[in-house]
């Protein structure tokens, strides 16, 4: 019997074990799943309803053969709070599923020609400066939101405190937390600093009070402009890469090869439609999550059906309204403290793609694609105007895989 094989062999689990182990699994993506609506002025409730549907699709398209629980994608926190702001938020979910139809397209591509054109046109000295650019191009408004610009009635001193508070607890679950508390690191900073927020006498409890206990969550249909979707489709480029990788880690975890089967155009087909499903009523774009991940690492449970309960449970949170109030009193300095590592780490993610190429950064070929990659994602160049304006990670991002296309290509050891 090989690995694969003792793999797939696993007894039942209980109904209590299933619902407890489900429960769990959702308890360890919260804090990441509401950072993401909470930092892009989306609806909590309506991202819990849309990560469990969009869940409920992947595995469907899946057909429940990959332990994974999908929720709001990081990758999107710094496009989607400039679109919001140049476009608005029914456009930029417009924007978000033609992002996800991205996805789709590529997974047909993948089931037709395989992955090695995805290498050619994506190499890691283009995918790297993007996801950078994606971490650090809104790195300013992290720094606001702790440094309270962004809050009325919090002071800079009160702002500071709750931040770097908020920061260096999540910053000490992460490097020093064991077990369970390793995976919830966001969880805990946020925790921690809405206390302090809350002993500090910061916390507004008005929308607490305003809001019944149950509710439908505030749907939002998406509209399109074409702005949008040319500012949106190609960030869906650095997840969508990235997802590759998430499909590995997971596999690596429980000795399956989920490329071959259910196969990479499946998952991707399954991430592409989620997102999109996402974005038909008002939620951030789903990915894979590696905090999940960890705790299939940590509890060895294989088994796909925990995923789909813990689906359920978030699509019944999302009906109860006062824990979307709850979370919408969460004051910005707190919010704040967490942005500044986050997009910090995304910016790793990328540094960290271009170190395990390999590749020489001084080669000229590689130094001019990088080099202009992040000048232009992050110096606020754009080119176009009205409709058709191309910038930020959109910018970068075509930039990038135009240079890579039209340049030579690098010679032996760059």
């Amino acid at each position: 019997m090989n690995d694969s094989t003792a793999a797939a062999v696993e007894p039942s689990p209980s109904l209590p074990k299933t619902l407890l182990t489900g429960a769990q699994m959702l308890f360890v993506a919260f804090g990441a799943l509401v950072l993401v609506p909470l930092l892009t002025g989306l609806d909590p409730s309506v991202a819990l309803f849309t990560a469990g549907a969009g869940t409920l699709v992947f595995h469907a398209v899946t057909r429940q053969s990959v332990p994974v629980f999908l929720a709001s994608s990081f990758a999107f926190i710094a496009p989607i709070q400039g679109s919001v702001a140049s476009f608005g938020v029914s456009e930029t979910l417009g924007g978000l599923l033609a992002a996800g139809l991205v996805y789709v397209a590529m997974s047909q591509v993948v089931r037709v020609k395989g992955t090695d054109w995805l290498h050619r046109v994506l190499p890691a000295v283009v995918v790297g400066p993007v996801i950078m650019v994606i971490g650090l191009a809104l790195a300013p408004v992290a720094v606001d939101m702790a440094s309270g610009e962004t809050s009325e009635h919090i002071g800079y001193g009160q702002a500071i405190t709750l931040s770097m508070i908020s920061l260096l607890v999540t910053l000490v679950l992460a490097v020093f937390g064991r077990g369970l508390l390793r995976l919830i690191p966001i969880m805990g900073g946020i925790v921690c600093g809405y206390l302090l927020a809350l002993a500090m006498g910061v916390v507004d409890f008005s929308p607490v009070r305003e809001a019944s206990w149950l509710a439908l969550p505030s749907f939002t249909a998406p509209s399109f402009h074409w702005a949008a979707i040319l500012f949106m489709i190609p960030v869906a480029i650095a997840p969508a890469v990235e997802h590759i990788g998430d499909m590995v880690a997971i596999g690596s975890v429980t000795r399956k090869n989920y490329l071959e089967k259910p196969g990479l155009h499946r998952t991707l087909l399954g991430d592409g439609l989620a997102t999109s499903t996402a974005a038909l009523f008002g939620g951030p774009p789903n990915t894979t999550y590696s905090e999940v991940t960890g705790a299939v690492t940590l509890t060895r449970a294989f088994n796909p059906r925990y995923m789909i309960v813990a689906a359920c449970f978030a699509i019944l949170l999302a009906f109860v309204a006062k824990l979307g109030a709850v979370l919408q009193t969460i004051p910005g300095p707190v919010m704040g403290g967490i942005m500044v590592l986050l997009f910090g780490s995304i910016a790793v993610v990328g540094m960290n793609t271009l170190v395990r190429a390999g590749h020489s950064l001084t080669a000229p070929r590689n130094l001019v694609v990088v080099s202009l990659i992040l000048v232009f994602g992050i110096g606020g160049m754009q080119f176009g105007g009205g409709q058709f304006t191309l910038q930020g990670v959109s910018l970068a991002a075509v930039v990038g895989i135009a240079l890579n296309l039209i340049l030579p290509p690098p010679r032996e050891g760059e």
